[in-house]
């Protein structure tokens, strides 16, 4: 427990600075591609791969790793182009999205890099609607590629997004007419999935795709004259994003006079022990793994009984 905890404290140091450490990998040609450490279980040589009937295309099969199967998804195929050949000299980085275990084949991994989360920049405005891009960066002068893998795993199984009935009370909405949520997020799928749900509830939305992008929309509430507490009924902030993460875009708003007891509910693909212990670091108010429509329906719906403080029972039923 000792070893694990000292792990813990070392990773989050990297709270608060705006920083993250990428693995580097290959697919099928020189492009170098990059994906969070904090999403890595473990690297290892492509093992004996098994077919299985009505397999998506881009899961070459599956793989009995430390006592599991977990289906291995080939990362070229997933982003549109040919199938990696030769996967017995492929390597797979299994991962953990969403609170599954999944393992994508890539054709070679390079290196860990630590680097700075205002060095990781959203797609250029040029790669058009259809891109499996959700950051660049550069490291020693190579263009490096972060692939958006929420959008593949939509893709290849998606997740049911309509919230079960009887999670929403009736209502809700009209306690908060003239209220929204902030959603955060740089993932086109992840902020369409939030989005969808909220609005489903009967609640506005506003969108931003970083940190950056979301603490100036606070701060032009400010200029305005608003009232943000006002003006807002929470914020549902990503982690992972450039620009400014979502640890970062926290610390700054607790350390912000007229932001502070704002509420954020960090609601991310990341988990487990180290995540858990970031978010009571930088003080947000909840976390929540991706994506479970129910689960944040009702983050939703209980911040707004708390705020407006009313049952929505009739008073006899109360």
């Amino acid at each position: 427990m000792a070893g694990v905890m000292d792990s813990v404290n070392q990773r989050t140091q990297l709270v608060g600075q705006n920083r993250l450490e990428l693995l580097l990998f290959r697919l099928g040609g020189q492009q170098l591609y990059g994906i969070n450490v904090f999403k890595v279980k473990e690297v290892l040589q492509c093992p004996q791969l098994n077919a299985i009937p009505g397999r998506s295309s881009v899961v070459r099969g599956v793989a009995h790793i430390r006592g599991g199967t977990l289906p291995i998804m080939d990362m070229n195929l997933a982003i549109g182009r040919r199938e990696l050949p030769d996967i017995e000299s492929c390597f797979v980085i299994i991962t953990e999205y969403n609170r599954t275990a999944q393992g994508f084949l890539v054709r070679s991994v390079e290196r860990i890099v630590n680097m700075n989360w205002g060095d990781i920049h959203p797609p250029p405005k040029g790669a058009g609607k259809e891109h499996y891009l959700t950051a660049v960066t550069q490291v020693d002068g190579q263009l490096v590629e972060i692939i958006d893998v929420e959008k593949i795993l939509a893709e290849v199984a998606p997740p049911r997004e309509e919230v079960s009935a009887g999670v929403i009370e009736d209502g809700i909405a009209d306690r908060v007419v003239q209220k929204h949520v902030l959603i955060i997020d740089d993932s086109t799928i992840a902020r369409k999935q939030i989005q969808r749900v909220v609005e489903s509830m009967g609640i506005k939305t506003t969108l931003k795709k970083d940190g950056s992008e979301g603490f100036k929309y606070l701060q032009d509430l400010l200029n305005e004259g608003k009232d943000p507490y006002a003006e807002l009924v929470m914020i549902i902030c990503d982690i992972e994003m450039p620009e400014m993460d979502g640890y970062t875009f926290t610390a700054e708003v607790r350390n912000h006079p007229k932001l502070k007891n704002l509420h954020i509910i960090l609601h991310t693909s990341l988990s487990g022990v180290f995540n858990e212990a970031m978010v009571r670091k930088v003080g947000a108010d909840d976390f929540l793994a991706k994506f479970h429509p129910d689960e944040l329906a009702k983050r939703v719906n209980d911040r707004v009984l708390a705020i407006t403080g009313e049952s929505l029972l009739p008073p006899e039923e109360a």
